[in-house]
């Protein structure tokens, strides 16, 4: 990549999992009444075709990953699974209470925090205990992030046999300096264990989830992760962007800025690990992910059916998404929420019989339309707005600032349509801000987001 347009572009931006981004929520919070409302009528609309997906956020882990940006509680304590799990499963039957219908669950997936802290039998028993108010889609996809130092052969069957067939495997790096300092204790043969082991159960999808711009990380030693990665051949891979946050994440000040590689050297490990991954057969499919041909995201790409919402990239497009668990979000499409950030006032929240709501946002017409022009973006890297409905002021403002960009030759603006260039697809963060009227009219005085690159 030209190295003056990447310090031309490196600024902070958000990830756009949802438009507007969080920071940019509604300061008042959404009432108990009128979220049950907004998910009732994406619910009658959406849940005898589409279906609905669930996110269960397990927030523990016995020990701090100092890169990670997650809400996470550090705990050796396994006593804390019991109450949590009840608390699930209560959250869960407020929701269906109020249901018109029976919900039909397209998704679930299972994240943290360490979902495998949680013992098999007890997230089995999560599992059955949220099936037991809800049928399973007949394109049901169900998934869930496994540390490779604790997901035991127990986990892979007990989850498969409560329907589980996609897992995501926490990675991140295998150079030993690189884990220690990101206090992360793996090894390469547990990796190939468990991969090979969910591939023998019956898993038809396998995902790796990489980080690069890790604290000593190089170009020689992130190369030879990714050639050990091509080895066992996952599915997918998806390669994110470290995002430095000490601010808001303390446990990474750990290390500092000097530890990090720059900007120059963490994109020419990027450019060096897609090449290395599109030479064995992966194809490029969006910001940070890859997949094989055979794999169901390369499929969607193909169809142009890819999703994005609070769980990164998905293949399931549902107008309904439930968040279960403490600082879950939940997106119904008219509107957001996301649950109490600890588990104590979440756990208090339930035992009076309330929604666990800590703050939401209910979507503007303006907004609608902006979220889906960053999500065809982020998911076909091209928009069109041929349709009135498609228009706003707050459009034409975004194509005013994509100006400079297509002088660049990040995108091309054709009347009424948008294409995002091949050059352009590192810089895809930077073509959605465009069209992030609410940043653009409240510009943060303080870091809230991380660099691009």
């Amino acid at each position: 990549m030209n190295s003056q347009l990447l310090q031309k572009y490196n600024v902070p931006g958000p990830r756009y999992t949802s438009y507007p981004t969080v920071p940019y929520w509604d300061k008042t919070p959404v009432t108990d009444e009128r979220w049950k409302n907004l998910v009732n009528d994406t619910f009658e609309v959406s849940n005898a075709t589409q279906g609905i997906s669930l996110y269960i956020h397990l927030p523990f882990c016995e020990r701090l990953c100092t890169y990670c940006g997650c809400n996470t509680r550090i705990t050796v304590n396994h006593k804390v699974e019991h109450p949590y799990i009840e608390a699930l499963l209560k959250e869960w039957q407020l929701y269906t209470d109020f249901l018109p219908n029976r919900p039909q669950l397209r998704e679930i997936h299972l994240g943290g925090g360490t979902p495998t802290f949680f013992s098999p039998e007890n997230l089995k028993r999560l599992i059955n205990g949220l099936l037991a108010k809800a049928d399973v889609h007949s394109d049901a996809e169900f998934g869930f992030e496994a540390h490779p130092a604790n997901t035991t052969d127990e986990h892979l069957t007990a989850l498969y046999e409560v329907g589980f067939r996609r897992i995501s495997i926490g990675v991140q790096d295998f150079n030993p300096i690189v884990l220690e300092l990101i206090n992360r204790p793996q090894t390469y043969e547990q990796v190939q264990h468990l991969t090979e082991k969910a591939r023998e159960i019956g898993y038809t999808s396998v995902n790796y989830d990489l980080v690069y711009g890790l604290p000593q990380q190089q170009i020689s030693t992130v190369a030879k992760t990714i050639s050990e990665v091509i080895q066992l051949r996952p599915d997918r891979i998806a390669l994110y962007s470290y995002a430095h946050v000490p601010w808001v994440k303390p446990g990474q000040r750990k290390f500092t800025e000097a530890d990090l590689p720059d900007a120059a050297k963490k994109l020419a490990i990027y450019d060096n690990c897609r090449e290395a991954l599109e030479t064995a057969g992966y194809t490029d499919i969006g910001m940070d992910h890859f997949a094989l041909p055979t794999d169901g995201l390369y499929e969607a790409v193909q169809q142009k059916r890819l999703h994005r919402n609070f769980m990164g990239y998905t293949t399931t497009q549902t107008n309904l998404l439930i968040g279960l668990g403490v600082s879950a979000i939940s997106d119904c499409w008219w509107g957001y929420a996301q649950n109490e950030k600890t588990v104590e006032k979440y756990y208090e929240r339930l035992k009076s019989n309330e929604l666990p709501l800590f703050r939401g946002h209910v979507l503007t017409r303006e907004d609608l339309i902006l979220r889906r022009h960053i999500q065809r973006l982020m998911c076909n890297f091209e928009t069109t707005w041929y349709d009135s409905k498609e228009q706003c002021k707050e459009l034409y403002d975004a194509l005013a600032r994509l100006e400079e960009p297509e002088k660049d030759g990040l995108v091309i603006i054709e009347p009424y349509h948008l294409v995002v260039t091949e050059k352009g697809r590192n810089f895809i963060r930077n073509i959605s801000m465009a069209f992030d009227a609410r940043l653009w009219n409240d510009i943060p005085q303080t870091a809230i987001f991380s660099q691009v690159f």
